[in-house]
């Protein structure tokens, strides 16, 4: 008669056998031998438990898998049949009796003990020792483990990973092999393997095969450089590990994924891709209906169900808890800026108290703060306010967002003022107490990011729209190579984007593969997986007026703006032509990015650093209009950088980023009358005041300079 699995569990946890004992005359040796004749006893029968190499299996899997039921354990130690049943009730009753295994009677679940830890750890020591000194060659493989080395193995794996023809895999391998035995090593290690496949893969002209082969990562001292500069690392722990991270995914972007040409531009400086480690992951930009999401609800289905689901709210507790989720979850689907509408007819709709809604709003603005960096700053998260709907729901968000500002010394959650339909005056000043405390905000006509990016979006009733941004194009380096040749100029600039709009289109393909397969729950759940009417393909411009008046030479006049106008509308109709060629909507913008500086310093060792000198005003080249507000008060629509910066904008399809530079020490008053009057003269701009913020202690009550007033460090950010 044979017992079933349970029965067997039950018989052995009842009662253990005697058949442990390994002398006939044990009982009459422990009291000959004291203590130490019993220590010595136990020693042995651990050593002949161990014996077993079904035991020692039973204590790995317990130590990488456990705790696991009695069924759980007998499938993975490889006793599957009812046969061997027994075999494994002895094998386990064995390692009980020794307490290398322990049984929690409750739960009914096997673990592994401190005991059986240290015996495992022994017995994987004497493993190796006896291994290395067996003479024979052995590697330490990424798995953590020895293994006897096998040239079979190296064949496999460039086959199977780098797509090699067996016969050519062969040729390598033996070439591998021989060079390993010159080496007369008896210590290898996978990635010394690996180096050694690749470099004999370069030397016969295989780059495309060892580009698949590569391992990445970071070198040893790169790791220890990260360590012991923590003091840069935000976000803890998982900034160090965000960041080596995005560099072994920004390596595979460059030599796996992009087209050669592509990634050659990148490297060189033709062009930048912002964010390389996360391309091909996750959008830039998003503009979302957060009305919809919230009053519809969002599930987020089997792969988070670890977050709470967002039920349709309809209560102010629900919507403002709904909110603070919402915009912590987008946060890690997009890398530069969320983009949050329709706020202000929720509030309208659930909202009865004006002063509840603002405690509210201010700790849901708090508790989202607390967002992914995905760069050198986390991802911006705008609210965006239709001026001349609900003013008194308008007011309760301002105020909300200004006391929001005065707990968060750098907000990560900013305001964009929509005037097309309503007065600014009705807001500035309260705009402008914001900003004289560090808030940040946005002014703009139509649906604009706060970079001063364009919704594309081709439908007004989808909940999200999609902005793919990260394409900078060097313009002073393609007049550098242009022999001041401005047609010459263009016809390069029309080459360089082709290719740059066709990786986009790739990187387009790509997020919505990851995201199909949930990556990105929150855009899989309303975009469809990024139908095309949702994503727009966005390529920012960088040193447009350095390329034309510094190095190709034209002046600042009306002959050299022309210049200017004609290169914007080459790049828009070569953009416009590229996306019906790919079935997507290309847009050019003028954008602040991290590539400005990056390509100065690149022209700058590449032509000379007097060269690039001269074609800048700073350290970087220009990628957006600075409009200082000690001057606005003396323009009209018809002055010269009023009348560009409109032009520009109408012919920037993709949008433009104007900025409004206010005095440092300038009061709420001279604030409030520099946004009315900017606001009059342009359809976007978005007001800078630099304010001093103590970098220990985040004090920012007044201006100070050298030290914090609060604490006296010298930290000033």
């Amino acid at each position: 008669m044979t017992m079933n699995d349970e029965e067997l569990e039950m018989d052995m946890t009842d009662d253990f056998d005697d058949d442990d004992n390994l002398d006939e005359d044990s009982e009459s040796s422990t009291n000959r031998g004291g203590i130490l004749q019993s220590t010595s006893k136990r020693v042995r029968m651990i050593f002949s438990v161990m014996a077993s190499p079904n035991r020692i299996d039973i204590l790995r899997i317990l130590n990488s898998k456990g705790p696991l039921t009695y069924s759980e354990l007998k499938s993975l130690a490889g006793f599957k049949s009812k046969k061997e049943s027994g075999k494994f009730a002895y094998h386990l009753r064995k390692l009980l009796r020794q307490s290398l295994v322990a049984l929690n009677k409750s739960e009914r679940r096997y673990t592994i003990t401190n005991l059986g830890k240290l015996v495992l750890s022994l017995a994987r020591q004497i493993e190796e020792r006896s291994i290395i000194e067996s003479g024979k060659m052995y590697v330490r493989t990424s798995h953590e483990s020895i293994e006897e080395f096998n040239s079979h193995k190296i064949i496999q794996s460039l086959v199977r990973e780098g797509s090699l023809p067996l016969e050519l895999a062969q040729k390598i391998t033996e070439e591998v092999e021989n060079r390993i035995y010159k080496y007369q090593t008896t210590y290898l290690t996978g990635s010394l393997i690996r180096e050694m496949v690749n470099s004999v893969l370069l030397e016969h002209g295989h780059e495309e095969y060892r580009n698949k082969l590569a391992r990445l990562g970071l070198p040893v001292f790169d790791v220890q450089e990260m360590i012991s500069n923590l003091d840069h690392v935000n976000n803890g722990a998982e900034g160090l590990l965000f960041n080596t991270g995005q560099q072994v995914f920004a390596e595979h972007l460059l030599t796996n994924l992009l087209p050669k040409d592509v990634a050659d531009s990148h490297l060189s400086g033709d062009l930048h891709i912002t964010n390389p480690g996360i391309w091909s992951m996750i959008p830039d930009t998003i503009f979302v209906n957060a009305k919809e999401l919230i009053e519809d609800g969002i599930d987020l289905g089997g792969k988070y169900l670890d977050i709470s689901r967002i039920p349709a709210s309809k209560q102010l507790d629900d919507i403002t808890n709904s909110l603070s989720i919402m915009i912590s979850l987008l946060s890690k689907e997009a890398s530069q800026e969320i983009v949050l509408d329709g706020l202000v007819g929720l509030f309208t709709k659930h909202s009865k108290s004006l002063p509840e809604l603002e405690q509210k709003l201010t700790n849901a603005f708090a508790t989202a703060s607390t967002t992914s960096e995905y760069n050198k700053s986390s991802t911006n998260v705008s609210i965006r306010l239709q001026l001349g709907s609900d003013t008194k729901i308008i007011h309760s968000i301002i105020n909300a967002y200004k006391n929001y500002t005065k707990i968060t010394p750098t907000p990560k959650i900013s305001l964009i003022i929509d005037y097309d339909k309503g007065k600014i005056s009705d807001v500035s000043e309260v705009i402008s107490e914001i900003l004289s405390i560090g808030g940040k905000v946005m002014f703009a006509k139509g649906q604009i990011s706060s970079s001063g990016i364009t919704n594309g979006s081709t439908k007004t009733n989808v909940p999200l729209s999609i902005i793919l941004q990260s394409v900078s194009i060097n313009l002073p380096r393609l007049a550098f190579e242009s022999n001041k040749d401005e047609t010459y100029f263009r016809a390069r600039l029309a080459l360089l984007m082709k290719p740059a709009l066709s990786s986009m289109a790739l990187r387009k393909k790509d997020i919505s593969d990851v995201t199909r397969r949930g990556l990105n729950p929150i855009l899989a759940k309303n975009t469809q997986y990024m139908q095309k009417s949702s994503v727009s393909l966005v390529v920012n411009l960088v040193g447009l007026k350095e390329a034309v008046f510094n190095i190709l030479g034209f002046k600042d006049n009306k002959e050299g703006r022309d210049i200017l106008h004609k290169v914007i509308e080459t790049a828009v109709d070569v953009g416009g032509k590229k996306g019906k060629e790919l079935g997507d909507s290309v847009a050019i913008c003028m954008t602040e990015t991290d590539s400005s500086t990056r390509f100065a310093t690149l022209d700058g060792q590449k032509y000379g650093k007097n060269s690039t000198l001269n074609s800048m005003d700073g350290d970087s080249y220009s990628d957006k209009i600075v409009i200082d507000a000690s001057e606005v008060s003396d323009y009209t629509n018809k002055s010269e950088p009023i009348s560009e910066c409109n032009k520009f904008s109408k012919l920037l399809n993709g949008g433009l980023f104007i900025t409004l530079n206010i005095d440092k020490d300038a009061k709420v008053p001279e604030i409030k009358k520099s946004i009315e009057q900017m606001s009059l003269l342009t359809s976007s701009f978005k007001p800078v005041k630099t304010i001093a913020i103590c970098g220990e202690c985040g004090f920012k009550d007044e201006q100070f300079e050298n030290k914090c007033p609060k604490c006296k460090s010298p930290y000033v950010i």
